[in-house]
């Protein structure tokens, strides 16, 4: 059986309570280690989505070299999932080498701390950030948004190339907000499917230049990293496992209303509920209105009866 380990301290209470399942989730971390054998372009690979990636805080990178993970093997999961737990990561990048699978990047995304899906690329014709002469200018703000560019047919077609789009989504958006300031949406990631299973990455920045109206003129400046992907292998996840993934809330919890009921038919109902009413104990006041207006009434019925009894009594 598990064990069952309970926080002695409220600190471990809380950082249990930041990692329980919540009605909107914190935003995604991701994990970026290597494996035995890295080359020097995957190890610049992994530094640039680093580096990408730790202006919001949302990365954490392994400079080990791990020996036991191996994504696509029954087993090899083990210790990217303990690691996983440990990070509350919830995406990871895992870079390899071999002669095989030269510049070996694989994907992944993580459910309830176990890996959900996988995909597997190959890294070519790479260009760094410091080849683009990197400024510090460009560098991700934090709270900042990128653009996402996806051209091809591509990424509606081939099932590979679907996948590879929902993943670069998750890696790169960083967290998602109900409302967008446009002055915070600096990057662009311009992604070009140029055939079924390879795809041209580039990394831009946005400018804003003057046009001479108010609208300005945007330029992309591109600043790297720049890379072809190609698609190696893909694991999607079964039927019930994405079925328990994608289970959302409903509606946020709403308080309840007493008395208050729905009906296909006449909708909203409402109950009124009044108390029984003494009427014929209610001793009237005489400062009421009615009763003034009644008074008044009277009044001047006994007037009109007066004045017609002198009439008749001088006739």
């Amino acid at each position: 059986m598990l064990k069952v380990v309970t926080p002695k301290t409220k600190k471990a209470q809380r950082e249990i309570e930041k990692r329980a399942p919540k009605l909107v989730e914190n935003a995604k971390k991701t994990l970026i280690l290597q494996g035995t054998k890295t080359s020097n372009v995957l190890s610049s690979v992994l530094a640039d989505i680093y580096r990408l990636k730790r202006a919001g805080g949302g990365a954490i990178r392994f400079t080990k070299k791990n020996d036991k993970i191996k994504p696509f093997e029954s087993g090899g999961e083990t210790s990217l999932e303990f690691f996983s737990l440990k990070t509350d990561c919830s995406l990871f990048v895992f870079g390899s080498h071999s002669k095989k699978r030269p510049n070996n990047l694989v994907l992944g995304r993580l459910f309830d701390n176990h890996v959900y899906d996988l995909i597997e690329v190959g890294v070519e014709d790479y260009k760094s950030m410091e080849s683009f002469s990197y400024d510090k200018k460009f560098a991700p703000r934090v709270g900042s948004k990128p653009f996402f560019a996806f051209i091809g047919e591509g990424f509606e077609t081939v099932e590979e190339m679907k996948h590879l789009k929902e993943t670069l989504l998750d890696l790169f958006r960083g967290e998602v907000v109900e409302y967008l300031n446009l002055a915070g949406v600096d990057r662009a990631f311009v992604c070009t499917a140029v055939s079924s299973n390879k795809v041209v990455l580039m990394h831009c920045a946005i400018q804003l230049k003057k046009s001479g109206t108010s609208i300005p003129r945007i330029e992309l400046v591109e600043i790297g990293p720049s890379m072809n992907l190609v698609v190696r292998r893909h694991r999607l996840p079964n039927d019930d496992l994405r079925k328990e993934a994608m289970k959302t809330p409903s509606d946020k919890l709403k308080k309840k209303q007493k008395n208050v009921s729905g009906d296909i038919i006449e909708g909203r109902i409402g109950k009124i509920y009044v108390p029984d009413q003494q009427v014929g104990t209610v001793v009237p006041s005489h400062k009421m209105k009615g009763m003034k207006r009644e008074r008044r009434k009277k009044k001047n019925d006994d007037l009109h009866e007066r004045s017609k009894k002198q009439k008749v009594d001088l006739s």
